[in-house]
């Protein structure tokens, strides 16, 4: 007796072949219970290490879904090819923006990152706040509360010129 045609007499072809994976959806939700507990999650990961986490929730042409925690100060930095679209959804920070960046070194293509920046204006980041930094410009996020701040951030990319 062939044990694997006994086996099999009673299994459908369609039953055990692979299945096709559905189409992602044309559009993306993510609900305030489902930020609620990733920004949780973050906000122990940056309790255990420097302060600060991140997970990106989903890439998309041309930009990024990601969300942020941060309970102390961030790096000064540029961006050249993006721009940063943040929506606070808890805690505070002052955002620093404008001005130049204090030892300014480029960490990889298009990042810069400093010690601070000088000449900088200074606005309050709040729950609900939406704040839009430009490709190329100078910022900070400033956390002066233990309770830090987190945010759902949207990098944009930026087209490049051609010359």
């Amino acid at each position: 007796m062939d044990l694997s045609k006994e086996i099999l007499k009673d299994v459908s072809l369609d039953e055990i072949a692979p299945k096709a994976k559905a189409p992602e959806p044309a559009s993306q939700r993510w609900t305030p219970p489902v930020l609620a507990e990733r920004l949780a999650y973050l906000a122990k990961m940056a309790k255990l290490d420097k302060g600060e986490a991140s997970e990106t929730m989903r890439s998309f042409p041309g930009h990024k879904a990601v969300l942020v925690y941060r309970n102390r100060d961030g790096k000064a930095e540029i961006h050249q090819r993006h721009t940063d679209l943040f929506f606070v959804q808890s805690g505070s920070a002052t955002l620093v923006s404008g001005g130049t960046i204090v030892d300014a070194q480029t960490t990889k293509p298009n990042e810069i990152r400093g010690k601070a920046i000088e000449g900088g204006t200074e606005q309050p980041m709040r729950p609900g706040d939406v704040l839009h930094i430009p490709a190329g410009v100078p910022h900070q996020m400033k956390v002066s509360s233990e309770e830090g701040v987190s945010c759902f951030l949207m990098k944009i990319e930026e087209p490049v010129e051609e010359k």
